[in-house]
């Protein structure tokens, strides 16, 4: 099976092939750093992220380039309310930026060009646009000619005169007046005198917030790439003007292939800031949500799909996490003879390895999770093979309650390992890493001293009493509950947890 997107461009699904073997350019728009990324932006991102990991799993050579806008209308009024600068501002957003999308084990994309730091780039593009007879100045502001594009509205499938008809009620300040086209878009906007300007051939002012894209995709990536990313939302009017102002400054194809995800609803609405209906991705990780919790509830569902957000579904999809975290912590806690199983660098994209010691079964649920993957990211399919994987590993897990591992023998042993090696691979395509610190402090938790201690005093008195049985059945209860005992000398037992 070949891999396959669903292509806004041509509402179809489509094989993807490069414009260059092996490698893929892609460019991802960012945000608007006024103010904390909430489940939204993690959505969108997660889910990025996972087809950048698979498609270097799959051997593709990436570049991965996402953009920050960080000058705008909202930053500009946020700053203001705050009393700060805009740069103060943007500078301290997007450090908080950072830290959420490290903290959900997103990687860091190749390149994060902002507006402020391509403002050179930007002005040479629009100029591009102005010798080109496609965009016109006016009173300082620079404006892109929609109707000297033909192929408008080819993304969203609006026809421009319908657009046009609904355009033309919004025309009521005076910089709209000086539009030739009521769909018209800026390029180039002049600032008002209490706001932060920048320099240009039109006088001071600064870029439009579409302009910003077309010049970094430019700058980072070519005239041309292989995928746009970005939220549904950001169809209209942002891509669908991208389009227009690259493809008619470069007379080339922006993206082959355009990508969006949907949107995370909230009682049958969008999630947003301007709605308020929001709920950031710091506050969700402060209400013992873990990361990886969070990033397993985003992929139980298609990235083109809407996503309902419930605190039912968000504690199921922790229980969904919990389980499978218990067997990806397998092979870490128990150390396996003459297996090196720490070589696995959890915090950065894997290749795919070459297991011939797997057995049919195992062969057979990696043929499905590519499968899954391949066709247009179904990482719901993905997760259910994870669980099929792990079922075998969560039998063991429970026979390791009963007998000591190097009572196994070595070939069910081997099997086991090669299981979850395979577990672990397949995981990290999709992000989720392992996580001993979590499933150690639930453990913990869960650790009912009391009820231990008393355990062991009923060992100690049947032991003395010589009902060795019933000793035995006590130590077995205590394995099963998660405690080994330690006899010492003079009669002292001291216990421990079988994850520590």
């Amino acid at each position: 099976m070949s891999l396959k997107f669903t292509n806004s461009l041509s509402k179809k699904k489509e094989d993807f092939i490069t414009i260059n073997p092996n490698q893929v350019k892609i460019y991802c728009c960012g945000v608007t750093v006024y103010d904390l990324c909430h489940l939204g932006h993690a959505r969108s991102y997660l889910n990025w992220d996972v087809l950048r990991r698979f498609l270097i799993w799959k051997g593709f050579k990436v570049k991965f380039v996402q953009n920050f806008t960080d000058i705008d209308d909202k930053i500009i009024k946020r700053a203001k309310k705050e009393g700060c600068s805009t740069d103060a501002l943007s500078e301290r957003n997007i450090n908080e930026f950072h830290k959420d999308m490290d903290t959900l084990c997103i990687l860091r994309p190749d390149c994060m060009p902002r507006a402020t730091k391509c403002l050179h780039q930007i002005i040479n593009f629009i100029e591009e646009l102005e010798e080109k007879k496609i965009a016109y100045s006016t009173n300082g502001d620079v404006y892109f000619s929609v109707d000297k594009h033909i192929n408008y509205g080819k993304l969203s499938g609006r026809e421009i005169e319908n657009q046009i008809n609904n355009a033309a009620g919004r025309l009521k300040t005076n910089q709209e007046k000086n539009k030739k086209n009521s769909l018209d878009f800026a390029l180039w906007k002049k600032s008002n005198s209490d706001e932060i300007s920048y320099s240009s051939p039109w006088g001071q002012g600064r870029p439009g917030w579409h302009i910003e894209c077309s010049a970094m995709v430019k700058q980072e990536l070519g005239e041309s790439i292989d995928i746009h990313l970005g939220g549904s939302d950001l169809i209209f009017p942002h891509h669908e003007n991208e389009i227009a102002q690259s493809e008619a400054c470069n007379g080339k194809e922006l993206a082959k292939y355009w990508l969006h995800n949907g949107m995370v609803n909230v009682g049958g609405e969008k999630m947003s800031k301007s709605l308020g209906n929001f709920t950031t991705i710091r506050s969700l990780l402060d209400e013992d949500i873990s990361p990886m919790a969070l990033r397993f509830f985003v992929l139980q569902t298609n990235y083109r799909k809407p996503l309902d957000f419930t605190e039912e579904a968000l504690k199921a999809a922790s229980k969904g996490w919990e389980r499978l975290n218990n067997c990806l912590s397998f092979g870490h806690i128990h150390k396996i003879k003459d297996q090196d199983i720490y070589e696995i660098n959890l915090d950065k994209p894997i290749k795919r390895t070459v297991n011939d010691k797997l057995d049919k079964d195992s062969f057979k649920l990696l043929s499905d999770f590519e499968k899954y993957m391949e066709d247009d990211l179904n990482t719901s399919g993905a997760l259910s093979i994870l669980f099929e994987l792990s079922q075998p590993i969560r039998k063991f897990i429970n026979l390791l309650k009963e007998k000591d591992i190097n009572e196994v023998e070595q070939d069910n042993l081997n099997q086991v390992f090669n299981k979850w090696q395979l577990l672990t691979e397949l995981a990290l395509v999709l992000g989720l890493k392992v996580n001993l610190k979590e499933r150690t402090q639930k453990n913990k938790q869960e650790v009912d001293i009391q009820r231990i201690e008393e355990l062991i005093e009923n060992r100690s008195l049947a032991k003395s009493n010589k009902d060795f049985i019933l000793a035995d059945k006590i130590r077995n209860e205590l394995k099963n509950m998660g405690i080994d005992l330690i006899d010492k000398p003079r009669g002292v037992t001291e216990w421990k947890q079988l994850s520590d």
